[in-house]
């Protein structure tokens, strides 16, 4: 099933089909699973069952291609695409001839299951954790594992013990660890409690059962001490969470407060400013952004020059004058602020 929109802004779209977002047009930042991310351009994303895309801006022209269940279970390698780890998943779009090419050819047929095998050399091409496949499918068996039973309170040990289903010695459950805390950046137990906690935010966020339900489903034999963690882990309570998202009334915050970035942030980069405009103070502001957009009102601000300056680095506009239109007074400080969000500097960007 192939579904062009318009996508509305800071609408919650709930993934029930394993699905690739295309984003055709759009500024700003998405939302995937209470992260934000700006970084989506020229990027294919790949979104499993049970996760939402949120778009903060309403500039958003979007693609969703939804997959049949079946082809999920074709190839263990189907994982690497749909099963995030610690980021959002995607292919570099961009870079990937054949999947721009199949779907401008074929998009509209019943061959998507081809789209899947092209996507999944792409996304080994890229590496992204410098792994081989065998590495790979240690890491998503772990991956896999931890959605199955991370509401048992699994640990470490009965992890590894329950991949290998059997007694491992010390040398191999040493390695399996290191293998993931070397390729992933965090260790087993990290992603463990990764997982808790958004699937507890899910069900706070997304249903009308009473937190101490909640506390119970997600493993917890103390109400009080899961509304202790989750504080710790968010910065609000369940029900303070529960209240700001409030995702079935969506309020005209976001949307003023985007529209006030696109339209100032070449001139004007400064949070007092975006706060007087919105009649708030500052840590006012910046509250009431952190807990309605999961994301801080620098890098709201960070993210729009991000984009504009890609936009106007694209159209071949000199590298100063970038930096000048906006608003950095020296070209060498707008270049170490773009590397530093983007990766490259801007006239390697620019080739």
């Amino acid at each position: 099933m192939v579904e062009k929109i318009n996508a509305e802004i800071n609408k919650v779209y709930f993934i029930d089909k394993y699905t690739l977002v295309l984003i055709l047009e759009g500024t700003g930042n998405i939302q995937v699973d209470f992260k934000n991310y700006h970084d989506w351009q020229d990027k294919a994303i790949y979104l499993e069952k049970g996760q939402y895309i949120k778009f903060l801006s309403d500039d958003f022209v979007v693609r969703f291609i939804s997959f049949p269940d079946e082809i999920f279970f074709k190839s263990k390698d189907v994982r690497i695409l749909f099963k995030h780890l610690i980021s959002l998943g995607y292919i570099n779009f961009n870079e990937c001839k054949e999947c721009q090419l199949f779907l401008d050819n074929t998009v509209f047929n019943d061959k998507l299951n081809n789209l899947i095998d092209i996507s999944t050399e792409q996304w080994y091409w890229q590496n992204p954790f410098q792994a081989n496949k065998d590495e790979y499918q240690i890491i998503f068996d772990i991956k896999d594992v931890i959605d199955a039973e991370f509401t048992n309170k699994i640990n470490t040990k009965s992890l590894i013990n329950h991949i290998v289903n059997t007694d491992l010695s010390q040398k191999t459950a040493y390695n399996v660890q290191h293998l993931v805390k070397d390729k992933l950046g965090i260790s087993i137990n990290k992603l463990i409690h990764n997982k808790q906690l958004t699937e507890s935010q899910k069900e706070v966020a997304f249903t009308d059962k009473s937190i101490q339900e909640i506390a119970y489903d997600q493993g917890y034999k103390d109400p009080a001490y899961f509304n202790r963690v989750f504080k710790d882990k968010v910065g609000q309570t369940p029900k303070q969470f529960r209240d700001n998202f409030d995702y079935q009334n969506r309020d005209i915050f976001t949307q003023d407060l985007i529209e006030l970035i696109q339209l100032f942030h070449k001139e004007e980069h400064s949070l007092g400013f975006y706060a007087d405009k919105m009649n708030v103070s500052v840590k006012t502001l910046s509250k009431k952004v952190k807990q309605k957009m999961n994301t801080s009102l620098g890098q709201l601000i960070r993210s729009q020059i991000i984009v504009s300056a890609m936009d106007m680095l694209a159209a071949d506009e000199n590298v100063k004058d970038v930096a000048y239109s906006l608003g950095f007074q020296e070209a060498n400080h707008f270049s170490s602020f773009f590397s530093n969000y983007v990766g490259v500097s801007p006239s390697a960007y620019k080739k």
